[in-house]
């Protein structure tokens, strides 16, 4: 493992039971329940988790702060869409989070599709979409960042607007990273030009290289003022302790998922954005691409990071995400049900692998 890459994990945040193959169970989304896999994460060697976001969710801010206040060095990477929040308000309640919790606040913006009506925010077409997004990401860096910001955007206004309390420098950050996704023209030029992670899903090696030498000629050729554009990677692995037993066990994940069993699989196939049917397409090349980027669970239901998997031993899964690596994917965000068992099984034997 480089030194500079990190591993997160991933928490549902879902008012219904068995999310993936999880266990169900009646106190599955409550504070106990989900501090105890916050406590976990941290005690197994990684850095925080992603917390999902998206209408008929609990908040899932609400989720990060009460995650932060009861663990010591847990991150939580809080993902926010523009239009659920306005650039100021967030700024100020990001700000917030992080001085409390010494700077352990990391964002993610989401500009897919939502049930915008439900809480009165409405939207246009793709390109509006991610102009709006540009704007709500150039405001919040500039909230952070200055004094008194007066902005005068298509989509978002300010005036004379400070937010408190005003973030400190934390060595190189200046403020907490803003993580992003998307595989359309338009999400790629909003990342290249105001993202500080790009997030992949799990797509094969030459299709990740292809898209990483496209963002980094973008980012040369656009408006870019920030430190080089990062690369993540989410998606879900499969680890066992061989070969044959975590192939085993993802037959009989897909199984649950093609008899209805298991819970939600598809929290991401109500709308097919561009980088979901770019996982969809997949299937067409292959059920295993690459060493074993297994492309099968998207037939049955899988939807994001669900729709591929790598599967394999520790040292397999290892040996294929060192290979997204030395492509300069450097965030991780890996996530298998059911997720506290995970958490500890995967920190215990994946982790010290990527750390050789």
């Amino acid at each position: 493992m480089s030194q500079d890459s990190e591993f997160l994990w991933y928490i549902p945040n879902q008012v219904v039971a068995g999310h993936r193959g999880d266990e169900v169970v009646a106190d599955h989304n409550s504070l106990a329940t989900l501090s105890a896999q916050a406590k976990a994460i941290e005690a197994n060697g990684w850095k925080g988790a992603l917390i999902g976001t998206g209408w008929g969710r609990p908040d899932t801010f609400t989720v990060g702060a009460a995650l932060a206040a009861r663990t010591d060095t847990f991150e939580p990477l809080i993902a926010a869409r523009p239009g659920y929040w306005e650039p100021a308000q967030l700024a100020t309640a990001v700000a917030t989070l992080d001085q409390l919790s010494e700077g352990r606040v990391r964002l993610n913006i989401v500009s897919g599709k939502d049930d915008l009506a439900a809480y009165g925010d409405k939207e246009g077409d793709q390109a509006q979409r991610y102009a709006r997004t540009k704007e709500f990401m150039q405001l919040l860096r500039r909230l952070w960042t200055e004094e008194s910001v007066t902005y005068r955007g298509e989509y978002f206004q300010v005036t004379e607007s400070t937010v408190v309390p005003r973030l400190p420098a934390r060595g190189n950050r200046r403020h907490p990273r803003l993580y992003f996704g998307g595989a359309s023209a338009a999400a790629e030029q909003v990342a290249a030009t105001e993202a500080d992670v790009q997030l992949f899903w799990g797509e094969p090696l030459a299709d990740i290289a292809e898209r990483i030498s496209r963002l980094k000629k973008l980012s040369a050729t656009s408006e870019r003022a920030l430190p080089p554009l990062e690369f993540g990677l989410r998606i879900t692995t499969v680890v066992r302790d061989t070969s044959e037993q975590a192939w085993a066990d993802a037959e009989a994940k897909l199984e649950a998922m093609a008899s209805g069993a298991g819970g939600i699989w598809h929290d991401h196939r109500r709308v097919v954005a561009v980088g979901q049917q770019r996982l969809f397409d997949l299937q067409s090349r292959g059920d295993v691409l690459d060493d074993n980027l297994y492309t099968r669970p998207g037939k049955f239901g899988g939807g994001g990071a669900g729709t591929t998997w790598l599967v394999g031993s520790a040292e397999e899964v290892a040996r294929s995400l060192r290979k997204y690596e030395a492509l300069g994917v450097s965030h991780f965000i890996l996530s298998d049900t059911p997720y506290l068992r995970e958490i500890e099984r995967q920190g215990q034997t994946l982790l010290p692998l990527m750390r050789k």
